[in-house]
């Protein structure tokens, strides 16, 4: 990641998991779903154990705590599905993932994002674009098509 002052401010959809707040692009997002039926598929990996039906379209559920490691949940009244367009190879693809909560659509300043540290993370450092800082809370963002790719 670049130094904290050459990333770009953009629009983010902040939500969480497990207590933290995450951020994703606000403009890959397609639509926030509140939470429907998941058709499990036998055998597939934990982290995209499931497909959803948006609209007549077939789309892989993701659950993001499988691959930071957090304690998996029963869904909640706060739970959401964000529908999202993400690159893999080349190609726009359409994956949603699992949330505990939808907060707010926010800018995120270049000037407050910092570099991944190298140590005192609990997640993979590959796996996360850099930590923002809005107020005295921190936001991580993470490489949502590194983490699709990874599979």
């Amino acid at each position: 990641m670049a130094a904290a002052n050459d990333n770009p401010s953009f629009e983010a959809l902040t939500f969480g998991l497990a207590g933290e707040t995450f951020a994703i692009d606000a403009n890959s997002v397609r639509e926030i779903l509140d939470i429907i039926p998941i058709t499990e598929v036998p055998g597939a990996q934990a982290f995209v154990g499931g497909l959803i039906n948006v609209r007549g379209r077939v789309v892989p559920l993701a659950d993001l705590k499988v691959k930071f490691g957090m304690p998996r949940t029963e869904t909640s009244i706060d739970t959401r599905i964000v529908v999202m367009e993400v690159d893999l190879a080349g190609e726009p693809t359409i994956v949603g993932i699992l949330t505990d909560k939808v907060h707010e659509v926010t800018e995120i300043s270049g000037a407050s994002i910092a570099p991944t540290p190298e140590i005192g993370m609990k997640w993979r450092p590959d796996f996360i674009k850099g930590i923002g800082k809005r107020g005295s809370d921190f936001i991580i963002i993470p490489d949502i098509a590194r983490i699709f790719a990874s599979e």
